[in-house]
Formats: C-alpha cells, sequence, structure tokens
C-alpha cells in the first residue's frame, strides 16, 4: 500500500509518521517540500502532485487551526480547510484511492450538554468551524472512499499545548483564571494516529466501513478540570509550581473574549467508532499522563 500524507509537521501529522508506515510505504509531504507540491494556499498544484504519486491512500493532516486568526483571514481559511480537501478528494476519486480528513467539534454551535454523534445537525460558530464543515462537505460530494475523523482538543508531547502553557503560568503565579463553561476531552495526537491506522487496515478489508467518525478519548473535562489535573501531576512530580490548588479559579468564557467564538459543549459521542472498528478508547487523563511523562520526566 502506498500512502502519501499530506501536513506531517503539524502534530497529528508527526504521530501519523509513527503509526502508518505499519501499513505501507508512506510518502510524508509539508507546504514546504521541494520533491512534491503541497502547499495548501495553492490548492490547484496538489491535483499534480496526487496524479504524479498516484497513492492507495491519502492522509490530509493539513488544515488552518489558527482559531482567532481564522477570522481575519477568511479566503485563506477557506483555501486550506474546504478547497485543498476538495481537490484532493476529486483526485481521490479518479485514482479510487482513499481519503483520510480530520475535522473537528467546532462543526457544531455547542450547545446543550449531551455528547453528539455524527447525525447531530452542524452550526459552527466560526471561521474556522464554517471552512472546516465546507471540507467535510466536499469529501462527500466527491464521491471518493474516504473517512473523516472528526476530534477535539487534540494535543502532543511535541510543540506548544494547553498542559505546557498552563505549567508555565502555574510556576510564575500565585493564582490562575481558567475557563469552566467548556466541556471536551482532550485528544492525544498518538492516539488519533493509531486510530487512524487500524481504521485504514479495516477499510481495506471491508469498503463499506468508509465514512464519518467521531474520534475522541473517553471522558469529559473543563478547561479548569484538565488546568488542574496538570497542576497537581506536576506538583506529585517535583516540577515548580508556585499556584495553590485552591487559587485556580473557574471563570466563565466570557472572561476571555477572543475573535471566534468557541462551542461551550464539544462533548463527542463515539459509539459508532468504537462499534464499526472494536475500538476501546482510553480515558483522556492516561494520555494527558503519558504526554506530560514524556515531556517532563527523564
Amino acid at each position: 500500500m502506498k500512502i502519501v500524507l499530506f501536513g506531517k509537521g503539524g502534530q497529528v501529522g508527526w504521530e501519523l509518521q509513527r503509526a502508518l508506515p505499519l501499513l505501507g510505504e508512506v510518502v510524508a509531504l509539508d507546504f514546504d517540500s521541494t520533491d512534491h507540491h503541497a502547499d495548501f494556499s495553492r490548492p490547484a498544484a496538489l491535483a499534480s502532485t496526487v496524479r504524479a504519486l498516484r497513492p492507495d491512500v491519502i492522509v490530509n493532516a493539513a488544515a488552518h487551526t489558527a482559531v482567532d486568526k481564522a477570522e481575519s483571514e477568511p479566503d485563506l481559511a477557506a483555501t486550506l480547510n474546504a478547497q485543498a480537501p476538495a481537490v484532493l478528494a476529486a483526485e481521490a476519486a479518479v485514482i479510487g484511492a482513499w481519503l483520510v480528513h480530520y475535522s473537528t467539534d467546532y462543526v457544531f454551535d455547542g450547545s446543550g450538554s449531551e455528547p453528539r454523534d455524527e447525525n447531530a445537525a452542524t452550526g459552527p460558530l466560526s471561521v474556522y468551524g464554517r471552512t472546516k464543515l465546507d471540507g467535510e462537505n466536499a469529501v462527500r460530494a466527491s464521491g471518493c472512499k474516504h473517512l473523516i475523523l472528526r476530534t477535539s482538543w487534540v494535543y502532543a508531547a511535541r510543540g506548544g499545548n494547553f498542559a505546557r502553557t498552563m505549567l508555565k503560568l502555574a510556576a510564575e503565579r500565585e493564582t490562575l483564571s481558567v475557563i469552566d463553561d467548556q466541556v471536551g476531552a482532550p485528544t492525544g495526537a498518538d492516539v488519533l494516529a493509531d486510530i487512524t491506522a487500524h481504521a485504514l487496515r479495516a477499510v481495506q478489508r471491508e469498503p463499506a466501513l468508509g465514512g464519518l467518525y467521531h474520534a475522541v478519548a473517553a471522558g469529559q473535562t473543563s478547561w479548569h478540570g484538565y488546568a488542574c489535573f496538570v497542576i497537581e501531576w506536576a506538583r506529585r512530580h517535583g516540577l515548580p509550581v508556585k499556584v495553590a490548588a485552591d487559587a485556580i479559579r473557574p471563570v466563565s468564557t466570557s472572561a476571555f473574549p477572543t475573535p471566534a467564538r468557541r462551542p461551550l459543549n464539544s462533548r463527542l459521542a463515539t459509539d459508532k467508532l468504537r462499534s464499526a472498528f472494536g475500538l476501546t478508547l482510553p480515558d483522556w487523563q492516561t494520555g494527558v499522563e503519558r504526554m506530560l511523562a514524556e515531556a517532563y520526566v527523564h
């Protein structure tokens, strides 16, 4: 099997370079690749890359993920998140390749408190959410064989993330204020990559399993709960922590105005994914602890 991976430099793309070689040859590309065009800001040229490589599978881990910045550059966000995936999907349909595409909880309006399944009505609140939904729709409309994985609150040991930010602030400040009315499931890029590889292997045997799935870690928490968990882990492991446990103050989203509106309810139901592929998804705490140990314990 030949796999072309776009977006190798991102958190998910980095982990996919570990998981996908178990399935076959992987050609990993990024926006600055020189051998083949992989710059999503010029989507039309992506077609020549797919035609030259003729992969069995295209994995798209590239996207415009700067949620607030997307509000001021909607055309670029649309190019990266919708137009480029549309080109990849059209080419996948022509050559009969599978396309794996990643999407987000931001396609929903975040109302209510129940986990949303794959059939729930969408209603994005931001440019980022709208363009990601447009990308999903383009993939489906192309008629190509596809897996669309919606996920949330993605982190990795490599690069910046919420946990690193909280630990830096916790070492510098005596009090912290963290949002507690947004709820979701922190999901490791490593878990997402493993789900991808497992699902790709399954659809090779049973193509009818293709389609849209929600892929997040088990359980749920708020950003405040996430921060408290990370800081207490650091305290137990002897990392510098100045803030006291009772000085991490829960606040509402309105305390931190941002250009883009965030969904308050980012809970995603994973019943379909677990049933179709026979998966058990780890609790979010398990993945976060592993990431912290990898990043901070030597």
